[in-house]
């Protein structure tokens, strides 16, 4: 059963670093640097990139503390990424016809190629497979050197 949980992780966590690696990659390509919160992406995927360095190097609870949060703030800044493209969307399509409103309005936001709607939510689904990965992870006790099962998220 460990041995198993062990190539889940392991997958899960490759899946994360590729998805990190071409999230920034497809970010900077774009120029998501503009401004505070473009570059809320970026400053959170370094953060997991460090988090997860730290966590493979030492296994322990701060690491994984770390890990969880950033993953947590993935989520966030998925949902939050969909509503400031959302708005510029709304406030775009507004410019272009006043007159523009419920169903038509809605359509037209979420069919925009630039800022797409709903592609910040790569953010979340990063975050919740960061999370999966870390979740009930066996970490090492300070006093111990082995390895247990502390449980949990």
């Amino acid at each position: 059963m460990h041995e198993t949980l062990d190539v889940i992780r392991r997958v899960l966590l490759a899946i994360l670093l590729i998805g990190l690696l071409g999230t920034t990659i497809e970010l900077l390509l774009l120029k998501h640097d503009e401004g505070i919160a473009q570059f809320i992406p970026l400053a959170l995927i370094g953060i997991a990139f460090v988090a997860i360095a730290w966590h493979q190097v030492h296994r322990g609870t701060a690491s994984l503390h770390l890990v969880r949060i950033t993953m947590v703030l993935f989520i966030a800044a998925g949902f939050l990424g969909m509503y400031f493209h959302y708005r510029a969307n709304v406030e775009f399509q507004r410019e272009v016809d006043p007159a523009i409103a419920g169903r038509e309005l809605l359509i037209k936001v979420m069919t925009a190629k630039t800022p797409p709607a709903l592609a910040p939510g790569s953010m979340s689904q990063l975050g919740l497979i960061g999370l999966a990965y870390a979740y009930r992870y066996p970490v090492r006790r300070r006093n111990e050197g082995t390895s247990r099962d502390r449980g949990g998220l």
